[in-house]
């Protein structure tokens, strides 16, 4: 206890110091202005700048510009805004960017008349080589062996490095190295994805990286990308600020591929929703903060108090309740993931030249796969032939899977044999037989003559199924797909003209080669593409007002290829493009922008659009923002006419927003509506693509809205879309919503955001489709520290995976799981592996499966904490003085999946009890403390109650925890230390497929706990214990234990510290004890008489290394002694 009361206290230290340290993050808000703003007195960094506009929606760097060495702010002409705006940014600490003098100013006479004065000194060189770096991290080796498992090695890199190598050149490096870990729920992955690595030298005008890169250009309209590499990147700066030029090329392996995925939310579905890859592949490994998400062309920002959050290990993204998610939503999500079908290399190089009135810049792009150098999967000569004959065509890319192999009993593998004249595959465990390893693909349904016929096994087992009536039943196949070595090259020229501030001329012209197959030379004729672009902007005239003109032409021909995405994100919806665009495109643009200053902007646009002789578009933008005192008039209008060879449209959009204030209320409508009609060009009959909606709503709210408001709204929605060869109604929904922040004090915080929407179908044999969504945050602070109180409540609707999993095979003490064969087939199946209790028997992990089957799910989150603090009386005299001796702390959590069922919604989180009920993970803690954190008479109560219960693939599972634990310790005489622990609960376990599984322990322990303290560091305890498991279902097994033993801890003057302890246990075991309700009583030990022995040793062999040694070996009547030992070394920078 006196631990607990030190660390304690070291944390209340650090957070006083914390809290009365001023941070160099800084937010302020800040009004729009034309003019160059001053945000700080000294440098910020370009990293951790952000602007946020009153939505809190993040500002697209192309609206401004940033000084960041002088911190000054100035926005372009082509954004302006009326509500104040929220800038963040991280100053550099002022002993950076002050000036320093060795002279007292008051003493520096000034020479007016220029007499020149020269002071001959010898020079003395003072500069000490390495002198100025400092490093900080450490690096440990280590090799673990024993009797009942193989050597392993393990090892540790952590090293920080900045300083300067000479007056001229610095040094900056971030060098980390460590094991595979193990991620938060299963999912084993590689720490490079994550971490940032690497080596870097720079000066003033040049700099060399190594290792982690992120190369991006956003200067370039056919070379916009950003990636994440490994590799080299160098950059030099030549000539003056005035008349610079910059040179630079980066040579690395890539890490990660663009993907987009693009998918219509589910109404009332907040997820997850599953992304793919390039190649249809299900599971994505998605390279951190590569993601950017848009809805309906909006881009949203990832947090769990912001619009989303993403799985990057699962490839799998979820909506917050804070953002419901309707069927009327496009969603489009565009990120990088880890593929490695070859090793991929990308050079990246270019030089730009800047003056005062002109600039230009070219740049070179390549990227390629080694077609030799495959690496997850290795091609045989037949599926080379196959990659050769394919060209282009992904749908020829595949090839047989099965493949002779030998027998082993941990292996799935297949014999082949005839049936209906079929040589087909069928499963043998057989050793005799000519034994063949076949993988599967997922085909689609009735497109293969193989579907799953076990899956409780490790590794699938797949059956064949006849055709019938020359249909196939099956959904698999056994072949593989094959991936073929692609290259990627462009180069870009572009440049810029400036005669004044009023006139920018530039242009850019591109050309790719893109090869989509490097085995083969079909299809080759259309790898190669040209693209150029032409923009001009003029200011017509300045005063109180100020008007531009501005056109571009974009010309694009239908070969050329880009990194990302060329258009903007919902380009083709834009034009009513509903396939893949081909066709030579050119694109004019032309418009002008008025600018009123302080009252808003407007800008009419002109666009044509054409796709050689199959399209043609005319588009027409108005947009338009105005502010005057109390009101402001949003609108954004455009109207399409698209004429082209297959069919025609019209497709017109309308979003206005008016708002009103009025003290501190503010009052406003929307109204929205799009009416887009394509018909046949021969038929005249209207397309799948036509639909129509209308959408009113108002809103009234009073307050701050970045302190203390409320806002309420209603929102009435309206869908047609083709129905009998006409648009007909088919929906409405209404939206109701609530969302506002009531109470925001230094002790007190209370937000709420309620959001009810319901769609109804004109159908009346469809069922209306309700969501509801929801968050209430609640914490406070009473009577000074006496009572604290945290309260959240969150509702949202979404799905739930049946989780498929398998587990892989690592090195022993890297696991967490072993294998019992339980059922003695020599089969590795789902439900015959457990937590391992000793290291040298975690020989495997569990490893997920991507998601394929989701349930349709109504969620409930619910938190509670209680704190009571009567300590805060501790000076008081009468009852208060004996309460301040106590201290008791509640938490409750609960979050909860039921099965959505029709337009019902379970609101109870407490009803635990619910047929419908898929996953649940619900805790109950309560602490009571007498004399906290002292050793006098100290007692602590706990009462635990949780339930937690999943879905997997092989069935729910579900188990329950209740005990109740009493702990008591005192010192007396300042050296014997007392302690006694007893227990007492029940612990149930539930499988819906496995019976075997299924146990309701009854149990019982009590621990007594006699120390003696030497001093403060070296104390000898000896301890007994007795613990009573009884299972009252089933085979209704038994164990009675009882344990001794003794523990020593020694710490010494010359920083060596020794802690051991022996334990001698007596099971008394009564029924199988070969089976999984005995391995969760006996916790891994086995009948009888068992003993278990651990010694840790550490020494600090020099102020920067230090020696771990640990031993622990256990040994029982039935089975040999087990040694388990390891050494580590670790040295400190």
């Amino acid at each position: 206890m006196q631990n607990w009361w030190f660390w304690g206290l070291i944390l209340g230290c650090f957070c006083t110091l914390s809290a009365q340290t001023d941070s160099p993050y800084k937010s302020k808000k800040i009004a729009f202005s034309k003019d160059t703003i001053a945000l700080h007195g000294t440098s910020i960094q370009k990293e951790f700048f952000k602007i946020t506009d009153a939505k809190g929606q993040e500002l697209d760097t192309a609206f401004y510009r940033v000084d960041y060495a002088k911190a000054k702010l100035l926005f372009k002409n082509n954004y302006s805004a009326t509500d104040s705006l929220t800038v963040r940014y991280l100053q550099f600490p002022e002993f950076l960017t002050k000036s320093y003098t060795i002279y007292d100013p008051k003493r520096v006479v000034p020479n007016e008349a220029g007499v020149l004065v020269t002071v001959k000194k010898d020079e003395r060189t003072r500069f000490k080589p390495f002198d100025g770096l400092t490093t900080s991290g450490s690096i440990s080796r280590g090799v673990t062996i024993g009797n009942n498992q193989n050597t392993t090695v393990n090892s540790n890199l952590d090293l920080q490095i900045v300083g300067k190598l000479s007056n001229k050149v610095s040094l900056r490096a971030s060098i980390q190295d460590s094991n595979i870990p193990l991620q938060d729920g299963g999912y084993s992955q590689k720490l490079d994805e994550f971490d940032q690595i690497f080596v870097e030298l720079f000066s003033d005008r040049w700099s060399i990286r190594a290792g982690d890169l992120f190369l991006e250009n956003r200067h370039s309209k056919f070379l916009n990308f950003n990636k994440k590499v490994q590799g080299i990147n160098t950059r030099f700066t030549f000539g003056t600020p005035e008349n610079k030029t910059d040179v630079f090329a980066a040579a690395a392996v890539v890490r990660g591929q663009y993907a987009r995925s693009t998918f219509t939310g589910q109404e009332g579905n907040q997820g997850p929703y599953k992304l793919r890859g390039n190649n249809g592949e299900l599971y994505v490994l998605v390279i951190s903060g590569s993601e950017r998400v848009y809805v309906n062309g909006v881009l949203k920002t990832r947090g769990e108090n912001n619009d989303y959050v993403i799985d990057y290990n699962a490839g799998e993204i979820r909506f917050t309740s804070l953002f419901p998610i309707t069927s009327e939503m496009r969603i489009v999500v565009e990120y990088q993931y880890s593929e490695r079908s070859y090793t991929r290399f990308v050079t990246y190089g270019g030089a730009n030249h800047q003056s005062e009135k002109w600039n230009i810049a070219g740049y070179v792009y390549s990227e390629n796969d080694v077609k030799n150098q495959p690496l997850q999967q290795s091609l045989t000569q037949e599926q080379v032939a196959v990659l050769q004959n394919a060209g282009d065509n992904t749908n020829l890319m595949s090839a047989p899977s099965a493949y002779i192999d030998s027998y082993s009993e941990n292996k799935i593998l297949y014999k082949k044999v005839i049936i209906g004249a079929v040589e087909v595959f069928e499963y043998s465990n057989n050793p005799t037989d000519v034994l063949y390893n076949v993988s599967f693909t997922l085909v689609g349904a009735n497109q293969g003559n193989y579907t799953l016929a076990n899956n409780s096994a490790v590794g699938k087992i797949y059956q064949y199924v006849a055709p019938i009536a020359g249909v196939p039943q099956g959904n698999y196949e056994p072949i593989t797909r094959l991936i073929a070595p692609i290259k990627l090259q462009i180069a870009t020229l572009l440049g810029g003209f400036h005669p004044s501030e009023k006139t920018n001329l530039d242009f850019e012209v591109g050309i790719s080669n893109n090869d989509l197959n490097l085995f083969s030379k079909v299809d080759d004729g259309n790898n190669q593409g040209i693209a150029a672009k032409f923009n001009g902007k003029q200011r017509v005239f300045s005063g109180k007002t100020n008007l531009n003109s501005f056109a571009s032409f974009q010309l694009i021909q239908q070969n050329f290829r880009t990194v990302e995405r060329l258009f903007t994100i919902e380009f083709n919806r834009d034009w009513n493009l509903n396939t893949a665009i081909t066709g030579n495109q050119s694109l004019l643009t032309a418009g002008m922008e008025w600018d009123l200053k302080q009252k808003g902007t407007a800008l009419y646009q002109f666009e044509r659009l054409d796709l050689g002789e199959l399209f043609t578009g005319n588009r027409h933008v108005l947009r338009g923002i105005y502010t005057d005192g109390k009101w402001q008039i949003q609108q954004n209008a455009s109207s399409l006419h698209s004429s082209g060879t297959i069919s025609e449209s019209r497709f017109t959009r309308n979003r206005t927003r008016v708002k009103y204030h009025f003290g501190k209320n503010w009052v406003g409508g929307t109204y929205n509506l799009e009416d887009n009609t394509e018909k046949n060009t021969s038929t005249k009959v209207l397309s799948a693509l036509s639909q129509r909606y209308r959408e009113m709503g108002i809103f009234t709210g009073r307050g701050d809205s970045t302190k203390v408001f409320v806002e309420v709204g209603w929102l009435h929605r309206k869908n047609d879309s083709l129905q009998n060869g006409f648009l007909q109604r088919v929906n409405t929904s209404n939206r109701w919503y609530v969302n506002s922040r009531l109470i925001q004090t230094e002790k007190a915080n209370l937000s709420a955001f309620i959001n009810y929407r319901r769609l109804t179908y004109v159908d009346n044999t469809r069922p209306d489709e309700p969501s509801l969504n929801s968050r209430i945050v609640y914490t406070d602070r009473y009577w000074g520290q006496l009572v604290q109180v945290s309260t959240a409540v969150e509702t949202a609707s979404g799905t739930i995976a049946q989780q498929e999993f398998t587990y892989l095979e690592v090195n022993p003490g890297q696991g967490v799981y072993m294998w019992n064969d339980y059922n003695g087939n020599g089969i590795q199946e789902l439900q015959e592996f457990e937590v391992a209790p000793f290291p040298d028997l975690a020989k495997y992990v569990r490893v997920y499966l991507p998601n394929q089957i989701f349930v349709k799910t109504h969620q409930n989150k619910f938190a509670q904490s209680l704190a009571l603090n009567p300590g805060v009386w501790l000076n008081e005299k009468g009852w208060k003085k004996f309460l301040s001796h106590f201290y008791n702390q509640t938490a409750l959590t609960i979050d909860q999946k039921t099965k959505r069922v029709g337009d019902q919604f379970h609101l109870n989180p407490f009803d635990a009890g619910n047929a419908e009920l898929l996953g649940l993970n619900e805790s109950f803690r309560n602490s009571l403390f007498f004399n906290r954190g002292r050793q006098f008479h100290s007692v602590t109560y706990t009462f635990l109650n949780t339930k937690i219960r999943t879905l997997l693939s092989i069935g729910s599972q579900e188990n329950r925890l209740q005990s109740h634990q009493i702990q008591y310790a005192h010192l007396w005489k300042k050296a014997w230390l007392v302690n006694v622990e007893s227990a007492v609960g029940k612990n149930l376990g539930l499988s819906d497929n496995y019976a075997s599984r299924n146990y309701t322990l009854e149990t019982f322990q009590v621990q007594p706990k006699l120390s003696y303290l030497f001093s403060a560091n070296k104390s000898l305890s000896v301890f007994y214990e007795i613990k009573s498991k009884i299972n009252t279902i089933n085979d209704q097994e038994s164990l009675t234990q009882s344990r001794m033993g003794i523990a020593v801890n020694y710490i010494g003057e010359k920083k060596f510290t020794l802690t051991g302890e022996y334990s001698f246990y007596r099971n008394d075991f009564k029924g199988n004890a070969q089976s999984p309700v005995a391995f969760q009583m006996l916790e891994g030990l086995q009948p009888g008489k068992n003993s278990t022995w651990r010694v840790l040793l550490q020494k600090n062999l020099t102020q920067y290394l230090d020696l771990n040694i640990n031993y622990q070996g256990r040994q029982s009547e039935t089975s040999k002694t087990i040694h388990t030992g390891s050494v580590q070394l670790r040295a400190f920078f």
